[in-house]
């Protein structure tokens, strides 16, 4: 059995291999062909510089999808491509790279880190898992399992919160396993449905929990970025997380009410759940310093975030004390006291060793997608200044009727961007869908902020394919999860949660909080 698994296995990695290879070969040649077609073919309406501009922009947009090379390294070749050939100056094309936001994203990476380094992440997340109300029952630690992913992952990495949750999985089911070997009866977990479903659960509230902040997960803060970049509109880290919240409750909901009803248990209790668990607490002991300055430099950064929204309800949107606290605490600064105070907190009293040192946090900080998120604003920040966003807006305005609603039209980019966001990186696809999408509301006379908050929660509904996201690709490794039971329920929990959740959330809850 053992060799047959491992055999299907490897023919599974080999057929993704041979995928992949071809698709960067296609990739690396219909990229450029394109791109000299579009800069050769006559278009009406664009400037010279508009029209080169979409030539580099049909290479770049396609090098994302298909990846000849590393997503980051497309991100630079754009803005350089459009200095080569004169479109903008070197000072404008890469100015995005120093944008406050991507301050803000490097900030929350550093204090992950710490929260990863000095384990109290894990605290958490076996505080969640040890609570008495778990126990051995496996509906309440699918419930539990989902609660710490969803909690942890708004404010570290997905992809870390579920390689941290993974293990406590295996080992729950592992459990499983051996119970219902002792009474005789033998499973396979490849083919158990609780093993899919716990696996499932695992990684998709990983995801999900991303929504709840901008720095939960790239696509918040790119979308915030290209409104502040491309509308001249900022919204807070409070004002994101009032509706953040609602989104990530409901996107939760649904996907635990459809992965139990799809994967239920066939069991009433887990022996040896509860004795896992408390093993796990045990092996974390005590409190250390620099768990506890992690947690005070963490607890600092929140309350500095949230602190403008208190304001702005007690005090008035409009009032001298709510602007003077932002201009000498906007949310990029917070990021940066919060990281900062990781490095001058002391772990002993001769105040050698500090909470975080530069080797770990140079380690915690994701470059590639800080440069993705630059190179994303600088081509969008160059689309809008050449015409390009407001030439394509009309083109896709025209193309929905001329006069489409605002619910079609926030409908359709929140399904491109859930497509895309299934065929390549999230990261990428918000990158490319963004500036269409606030050059297209700006031609259409709506407000940009729906739509782009709509692309930033469709884009975190990934759950489809093992390759949307890294926790999908974590679980499914594990072989517990067949390929057509994770497209199955993922088309379910995406198309519900764009229907019922992202699209009422973005013309009602967002518009009534920004007041648009």
């Amino acid at each position: 059995m053992k060799t047959e698994e491992n055999a299907a296995a490897k023919q599974s990695a080999a057929s993704e291999a041979s995928f992949d290879r071809k698709r960067h070969i296609v990739g690396a040649i219909l990229g450029p062909l394109c791109a000299i077609l579009i800069w050769f073919l006559p278009i009406e309406g664009l400037s010279e510089e508009a029209h080169h501009l979409l030539a580099i922009m049909s290479l770049v947009a396609i090098w994302w999808i298909t990846e000849p090379v590393p997503i980051p390294v497309t991100s630079l070749i754009g803005p350089t491509l459009c200095v080569v050939f004169g479109i903008t100056t070197m000072k404008e094309a890469f100015s995005a790279f120093g944008n406050p936001m991507i301050f803000l994203f490097m900030g929350g990476f550093v204090i992950a880190k710490a929260m990863m380094v000095n384990g109290l992440d894990k605290r958490i997340a076996y505080g969640i898992m040890s609570m008495k109300w778990v126990g051995d029952s496996p509906r309440r630690i699918f419930l539990a399992i989902g609660l710490a992913c969803m909690i942890c992952s708004g404010w570290i990495s997905n992809t870390a919160t579920c390689a941290m949750m993974f293990p406590i999985a295996l080992g729950l089911l592992e459990a499983i396993r051996e119970m219902m070997a002792a009474r005789g009866k033998i499973i396979d977990l490849k083919s158990y449905k609780y093993a899919t479903g716990l696996m499932l659960m695992t990684a998709y509230a990983c995801s999900i929990g991303g929504v709840l902040t901008p720095i939960g997960t790239p696509p918040n803060i790119i979308m915030l970025g290209f409104l502040d970049e491309l509308a001249q509109l900022h919204i807070s880290f409070f004002q994101w997380m009032t509706w953040g919240f609602v989104a990530m409750v409901c996107y939760f909901v649904i996907a635990y009410i459809v992965l139990w009803r799809m994967f239920p248990a066939d069991i009433n209790h887990i022996e040896g759940a509860r004795e896992l668990i408390e093993e796990k607490v045990k092996g974390l002991g005590k409190w250390t310093i620099a768990q506890k300055n992690t947690l005070f430099a963490f607890l600092v950064a929140v309350v500095l975030w949230v602190t403008p929204g208190i304001l702005s309800i007690t005090a008035g949107s409009d009032s001298e004390v709510l602007k003077t606290y932002n201009h000498i605490l906007p949310e990029s600064a917070v990021a940066m006291v919060g990281a900062l105070l990781l490095f001058f907190l002391p772990v002993d009293k001769s105040l050698k060793k500090t909470t975080l040192d530069w080797r770990e946090a140079v380690g915690g900080i994701d470059w590639g997608t800080l440069l993705l998120f630059g190179g994303g604003l600088a081509m969008g920040g160059m689309m809008y200044s050449t015409g390009l966003s407001a030439w394509i807006g009309d083109l896709i305005v025209t193309s929905l009727g001329g006069n489409p609603s605002e619910f079609v039209f926030v409908a359709v980019f929140c399904v491109m961007a859930l497509l895309l966001s299934e065929l390549t990186s999230h990261t990428a696809a918000t990158n490319m869908i963004g500036p269409l999408a606030i050059g297209a509301a700006l031609s259409a006379g709506f407000s940009p902020i729906p739509v782009a908050v709509g692309i930033a929660l469709s884009s975190s509904l990934g759950f489809m394919m093992p390759v949307s996201t890294p926790p999908n690709a974590i679980v499914y490794a594990s072989g517990y999860v067949p390929i057509t039971k994770m497209i199955k329920s993922g088309v379910i929990i995406d198309f519900i949660g764009i229907l019922c959740i992202t699209i009422p959330i973005v013309l009602l809850l967002v518009k009534a909080i920004m007041g648009v």
